[in-house]
């Protein structure tokens, strides 16, 4: 069994989980600070840079994934009421979800605007839409309401649950902290 499985996480899970918080503070901060996409915004480096972290994180999240389903995840503390047991799994999955919606849907909007989608420079992603073809614009628009409003109110949660253990005493934040 890896260090710090037991009753707890592995310390992978725990590496990828603060990695993705890690990619997700700059992703953010890149959004905010970039100018907005427009129909003819060159690719500059701040755009460049959210493209590469959006394709970082959508890597960084397969891995996840892949190590959730093949290593599952541990049993609840004892006395954790079912219902935060159930609302965790949902708001759980529901990250999961956007952190393969959110890099696919930015990805295909940068292909529909004709924009190459680069790996910090090292390869460039494939298009997986041709440019301005019909049906794809609402994309964009649609990955930065998922980001604003979805992703931040999960992360909110998320955050807000992990405080009222710590607050109540209990070990659930402390199986997801690192060195323990």
């Amino acid at each position: 069994m890896e260090e710090g499985a037991g009753d707890g996480y592995t310390s992978t899970t725990k590496a990828l989980h603060w990695l993705v918080l890690a990619l997700l503070i700059i992703q953010f901060i890149l959004a905010w600070t970039m100018p907005d996409i427009r129909r003819d915004t060159p690719v500059t480096t701040l755009i460049g840079l959210h493209f590469s972290f959006g394709v970082l994180i959508l890597f960084v999240a397969v891995i996840r994934l892949a190590w959730r389903l093949s290593h599952g995840e541990p049993e609840p503390d004892d006395g954790i009421p079912p219902w935060q047991v159930a609302s965790a799994r949902v708001v759980h999955w529901l990250l999961y979800l956007l952190l393969f919606a959110l890099p696919i849907l930015g990805w295909i909007n940068a292909c529909w605007r004709g924009m190459p989608v680069s790996f910090f420079g090292v390869f460039e992603m494939p298009k997986i839409v041709a440019t301005r073809v019909p049906g794809w614009a609402w994309t964009g628009d649609i990955h930065g309401l998922l980001a604003d409003y979805a992703l931040l109110t999960l992360v909110g949660l998320h955050v807000a649950a992990a405080l009222y253990h710590f607050v109540h005493g209990d070990r659930v934040l402390q199986r997801m902290l690192p060195r323990t």
